[in-house]
């Protein structure tokens, strides 16, 4: 079974279903095989035969039926010596895989009957293998939209926005039909903001920012850059020469989102967290349209 024909796939992958398919360890065993290894007839990696495996009936093992060599579907993976059942896990990531707002540790919990220690730690898991799944190494390419936002911070008294006490500034790449990246960066100075940008944007692209002075350097690096004017209640322009319409209303609804949630989900992130909670909003954001082909992602990603 491949996963082009994973159940998991269909545009439909509702709870129901998701318990129809996996309503036990086995079912997810087998759908780990599936996805790791194309099933469980492949070649074995000691007698080299394209063999069937066969699952032993008390252990997460499967059994090569030429040679008998063993092989574990969740061997160095993060469900390799884990004692909370597998079912668990799959729920866990298919819960992350269908909210827009997050899953809180508080929710884990009650929804898996597990410790709030155990899905704190489920919870920071999955984000982590959605920052493997999402392929953060390949170049943004096309139009490419950047907005830097403060997140966290005091909520009451005291400055508002930038230069607030307590908030962590963020960098938010979104590519206009395609990948969303965002990262942590210390500051908004012309240096900081331009390494991110050749670090994550291929030369030759088209960037739409805002009017912060920082961003002024990108044509000279060779970007075709236009900065809508939000002083000038200017949210979107098209220039003729160039024949491209500049503006951030994708990354700014991102950056609406990702806040709200932090607000109503996670009440607070800390600096020290961020990016893993930036990677799990930009992976979803990545793959909106295609919401239940990320459970096969991070299934892969084990």
């Amino acid at each position: 079974m491949g996963m082009t024909k994973s159940p998991s796939a269909s545009p439909d992958f509702s709870v129901r279903e998701f318990f129809q398919r996996f309503p036990n360890e086995d079912a997810c065993l087998e759908h780990i095989m599936a996805v790791r290894f194309g099933g469980t007839r492949f070649e074995c990696s000691v007698c080299k035969k394209d063999a069937t495996h066969h699952k032993l009936a008390s252990r997460r093992t499967y059994v090569c039926a030429h040679c008998g060599h063993h092989v574990n579907p969740t061997a160095g993976t993060i469900l390799e010596n884990t004692r909370t059942p597998l079912v668990s896990w799959f729920y866990a990531i298919y819960l992350f895989c269908t909210t827009r707002h997050g899953v809180s540790g508080k929710e884990l919990q009650r929804q898996l009957g597990v410790t709030y220690k155990t899905a704190y730690r489920i919870g920071q898991q999955i984000r982590d293998l959605m920052s493997k799944a999402q392929g953060f190494d390949a170049l943004l390419a096309g139009h490419i939209e950047l907005d830097e936002a403060y997140v966290g911070g005091r909520r009451s008294g005291g400055k508002r926005g930038r230069g607030a006490p307590g908030k962590t500034i963020v960098m938010g790449l979104a590519q206009r039909g395609g990948r969303m990246k965002a990262v942590v960066i210390p500051n908004v100075k012309k240096d900081t903001l331009r390494d991110v940008v050749l670090a994550n944007v291929e030369p030759g692209s088209t960037v739409s920012t805002d009017e912060l002075y920082s961003y002024g350097l990108l044509t000279g690096d060779g970007y075709s850059h236009g900065a809508v004017k939000h002083g000038r209640k200017e949210y979107a322009f098209y220039d003729y020469r160039k024949g491209e319409t500049f503006h951030v209303n994708t990354v700014e609804g991102f950056w609406k989102l990702f806040k709200a949630s932090v607000r109503s989900t996670h009440i607070q992130i800390s600096a020290k967290h961020m990016q893993r909670y930036l990677d799990e909003f930009t992976f979803r954001a990545t793959h909106r349209h295609r919401v239940n082909g990320m459970f096969d992602l991070l299934v892969g990603a084990l």
